[in-house]
């Protein structure tokens, strides 16, 4: 059975969750979600869009799993191998979430760049109300998009929340009606993929080394960064057409 299906949107590669009936992670969707992000980057994609075409985004893990066919909470190779996959990939990512983001679930959308959520999300990391935490980064990502305190309530009371309170501690990006999701966060990706992306990668970089180790981590690659950009051709046509026809009007390739 497959659990994750992708397609292309132009130079968008969509990448939907697709295991009946929650979408509860294991081992073999943690793999096929790499596989599909893989082919997507093979393909030539320029942003991807992570969505779910369950009644939920992902309402956590299989728990029955543990132990036999699902190991990825106590290897430290396959772990470290799903945040490169899925966090390091080398272009803009959006999640499209709606129903319940809990657990792994809200966990694989942390690993994106951005979150969009329906107005009738519900989040939460509700591992400890099973006696865990949360096993694939969660708490520390929560920290970093929230703040230390933030994480240690959201993990440690496993409450529900609802996506504008996500919005308003900054976890998510925006919220928006549940039948606008679809076309707000293609809108979203499509924008990011029409963009400058070595630049765009750059970006991600920063951001990502800043989250990580701090400023001075970022700064220490700040000219290796500016160095790599200044060699992509989408660098050159947004000069050209700066200087030719004013800002905002480069037509970039992704080069």
């Amino acid at each position: 059975m497959t659990t994750v299906t992708h397609d292309m949107d132009g130079t968008v590669g969509i990448v939907t969750l697709a295991k009946p009936p929650h979408n509860l992670i294991d081992d073999v969707m943690i793999e096929d979600l790499m596989a599909a992000y893989r082919q997507v980057v093979a393909a030539g994609c320029r942003a991807i869009l992570l969505r779910s075409s369950m009644r939920h985004f992902c309402a956590g893990a299989e728990l029955k799993s543990f132990g036999t066919t699902t190991h990825i909470q106590n290897d430290e190779q396959r772990f470290k191998e799903f945040l490169q996959v899925m966090e390091d990939v080398p272009v803009p990512t959006v999640a499209a979430v709606h129903g319940g983001v809990l657990g792994g679930g809200l966990e694989l959308a942390l690993t994106c760049d951005m979150i969009i959520a329906a107005d009738t999300a519900f989040l939460g990391q509700v591992e400890v109300t099973v006696g865990l935490l949360p096993l694939l980064g969660g708490t520390q990502r929560l920290a970093q998009r929230a703040g230390s305190a933030r994480a240690k309530e959201i993990a440690m009371l496993g409450r529900r929340h609802t996506p504008e309170a996500f919005e308003r501690w900054g976890i998510i990006n925006l919220v928006v009606p549940e039948a606008e999701l679809p076309v707000a966060s293609l809108t979203w990706a499509r924008q990011l993929a029409a963009g400058p992306t070595a630049i765009i990668k750059g970006i991600k970089m920063q951001a990502n080394l800043e989250a990580r180790g701090g400023i001075n981590a970022a700064d220490a690659r700040q000219i290796e960064i500016n160095n790599m950009i200044w060699q992509a051709a989408d660098r050159q046509r947004g000069f050209d057409a700066f200087f030719a026809t004013g800002p905002a009007s480069a037509v970039f390739k992704g080069d």
